[in-house]
C-alpha cells in the first residue's frame, strides 16, 4: 500500500459515525470500533491514533494511513479583563473565523461561527461588511467546540453553545445539522444537551420546519425592528421574508415542552429604540412563547450607528417587562478587546494587507536601488 502524504489525508472529524462505520466495514473491521474511535477523539481529546490502545495495531496503522485528527490553528487570542476570550482561527485554506468564550457566573458560553463571512448584509454587522466567502465544513464547526473545550482547566465548565458568531447558520444547514449531531451525541460525541445550544438566525424562514424536525436545540431570531421599512433597511433578508412571514413561521415552530423562542433586539440610538418600538414589539410577540434579549449596540468602526442612552435602554426594558415578558439586557463583554463580531478578523486582515504592502514597497525600493 503506497503511503498517502499527510497533507492529503482526511480529517477524521469530517466523518460522521455512519460514514466511519462504512469505512470500517469496507476493511473488515468490527463496526463497534467506530464508537471506540469517536470516544478517543471527542471524550478523551486524542491527537494521535497511536493512543487508541483498545484497537489492534493493524487497525491503528490503517487509520493513520487514511486520516489525521485535525485541530484549528489559533492565529490570535485576545483575553479581556472580564475573562472573555476571543479566538481568531486560521483555516487550512488561509481564511479566518472567530470564536468567543464568554465567562458566566459558574460556567462558560461559547459563541461559534458557521461561515467565513456572511451574505446577509445586515447594516449593523461588521462581519457582513466583508461579504461572504464560504461555508464552514462540519469539522470546522465541531473543532471550535472541541479545541476550546480542550484548553479549559475544567472542560466541564463549558456548558452553553450559541451559534451567534460569523455567518448565518441556517444558510449552511447540512453542515450545521451534521455538526450538531456530533456535538449533542451522548454516547461518543461532545455530550452537550440540546437545551444548552442555541442557533440564531436572521430569519431564513424556509429552514425553520426542517430545524424543528432535525434537532431540538433552541431557536433565536435576530429581529431588531418592529416595522418592515426599518427592518428591511437594517436587514435585507426582510425584503424576502417580512416580519409577518417571519412571525408566522415562529408561531408554527414545534417548540419542545418548556422551551421558548428567543428574540434578539439590537437597540440602536435613534433607529429602533423609541417607546413606540417597544410597545409594537410587545404586541407583535404576544401570540408566541418567547423571551427577549435586548442588546445595546456595540459600536465599531464599520458603521456610524450609536449605542442608546442608558435611560432609553431602561425605558424600553420597562415597557416590555410591564407587559409580562421575560426580558434580559445583554451587556457586551470584552469591551477592552476586539469585541464586535468580525473585528479581530478584520483587524488581522488589515495588518496582513499592510505587511504585504510594506514588503511590496521594500521590493520596489530594492529594485530602484
Amino acid at each position: 500500500m503506497s503511503e498517502i502524504p499527510v497533507q492529503s489525508r482526511i480529517n477524521i472529524i469530517e466523518y460522521t459515525r455512519e460514514k466511519l462505520v462504512d469505512w470500517l466495514t469496507e476493511r473488515n473491521i468490527a463496526t463497534y470500533r467506530a464508537e471506540q474511535i469517536l470516544k478517543w477523539i471527542y471524550l478523551r481529546q486524542a491527537d494521535s491514533f497511536d493512543l487508541m490502545t483498545d484497537l489492534s495495531k493493524d487497525s491503528r496503522a490503517m487509520l493513520k494511513q487514511q486520516f489525521v485528527i485535525g485541530r484549528l490553528e489559533a492565529e490570535a487570542i485576545e483575553t479581556s479583563r472580564d475573562g472573555s476570550r476571543k479566538y481568531l482561527f486560521k483555516l487550512s485554506d488561509g481564511k479566518c473565523i472567530e470564536s468567543v468564550l464568554i465567562p458566566e457566573r459558574d460556567h462558560y458560553t461559547l459563541c461559534v461561527s458557521s461561515q467565513v463571512g456572511c451574505a446577509q448584509g445586515c447594516l449593523f454587522c461588521l462581519t457582513a461588511s466583508g461579504g461572504f466567502e464560504r461555508n464552514l465544513s462540519r469539522a470546522e464547526i465541531i473543532a471550535q467546540v472541541r479545541d476550546i473545550k480542550n484548553e479549559l482547566d475544567d472542560p466541564g465548565q463549558l456548558r452553553n453553545i450559541v451559534f451567534m458568531g460569523m455567518g448565518e447558520p441556517l444558510a449552511n444547514y447540512k453542515n450545521l445539522i451534521s455538526a450538531l449531531d456530533t456535538i449533542t451525541d451522548n454516547d461518543a460525541g461532545l455530550r452537550f444537551a440540546t437545551r444548552r445550544i442555541t442557533v440564531s438566525t436572521a430569519g431564513l424562514v424556509t429552514r425553520f420546519a426542517a430545524l424543528g424536525r432535525d434537532t431540538k436545540v433552541n431557536l433565536a431570531i435576530s429581529l431588531n425592528a418592529t416595522d418592515d421599512e426599518t427592518r428591511s433597511r437594517l436587514m435585507p433578508i426582510n425584503r424576502k421574508y417580512p416580519i409577518d412571514a417571519l412571525l408566522a413561521a415562529c408561531r408554527r415552530y414545534p417548540l419542545p415542552a418548556g422551551r421558548r423562542i428567543t428574540f434578539e433586539y439590537i437597540l440602536i440610538k435613534g433607529v429602533n429604540d423609541f417607546p413606540a418600538d417597544a410597545r409594537r414589539l410587545a404586541k407583535l410577540l404576544q401570540p408566541i412563547r418567547c423571551k427577549i434579549n435586548l442588546i445595546p449596540f456595540n459600536s465599531h468602526g464599520g458603521c456610524d450607528f450609536e449605542r442608546p442612552a442608558e435611560s432609553d435602554i431602561q425605558a424600553f426594558y420597562k415597557i416590555l417587562f410591564d407587559k409580562n415578558y421575560t426580558v434580559i439586557i445583554r451587556r457586551s463583554k470584552g469591551q477592552d478587546i476586539s469585541a464586535a463580531c468580525g473585528q479581530l478578523r478584520a483587524r488581522s486582515a488589515g495588518l496582513q494587507a499592510e505587511r504585504r504592502g510594506q514588503r511590496a514597497e521594500g521590493r520596489g525600493l530594492r529594485a530602484e536601488g
